[in-house]
């Protein structure tokens, strides 16, 4: 039987060659644990793998009690979901992808969401705390922290330095 006498078979072997494609949406979901298991930064790309915060709060739950005993960078397989994961004192740094994915590419991602933050804490840390404050032009009274994103917080920064190094 070909696919022109079988459209159920050909569009099956379609999807299944469409899911192995490269994609640029190889990460499905981004978080950092605390040494609890709690939330301290979380981002999931895929909408529909996860769509409820309590969806999301029981799945890293579950992947922190399969992986925070673990010595050493691990992977893991949790829900059907590849899992690669680093630890680094009271701190638990997850980078999700699908089933199929590449661990290699997984662990590429992590290990540079890793260093960068590593590299942010030591230039915050390595400086006086005014000067940082002043580098990135933080006022308490205008917008306080806890009412930005991570993602709001990086970018302000960002732009002060890039415009502190450029004078």
């Amino acid at each position: 039987m070909t696919a022109q006498t079988c459209p159920r078979q050909h569009q099956r072997t379609t999807m299944e060659i469409a899911s192995l494609e490269p994609s640029l949406y190889t990460v499905k979901a981004v978080f950092i644990l605390d040494n609890d298991g709690n939330r301290l930064l979380s981002k999931y790309y895929d909408k529909e793998l996860y769509p409820s915060m309590k969806e999301q709060k029981n799945f890293e739950k579950n992947v922190f009690n399969k992986t925070h005993k673990a010595d050493t960078d691990e992977i893991a397989f949790v829900e059907g979901m590849t899992i690669v994961y680093k630890c680094s004192i009271d701190l638990f740094f997850y980078v999700v992808g699908s089933s199929q994915e590449n661990e290699l590419m997984l662990m590429a991602v992590l290990n540079c969401l890793f260093e960068s933050l590593g590299q942010i804490l030591r230039v915050i840390l390595e400086s006086d705390p005014q000067q940082v404050i002043q580098k990135v032009n933080y006022r308490a009274d205008e917008n306080p922290l806890s009412e930005q994103s991570v993602a709001q917080i990086m970018q302000s920064a960002k732009e002060q330095i890039k415009w502190s190094i450029l004078k």
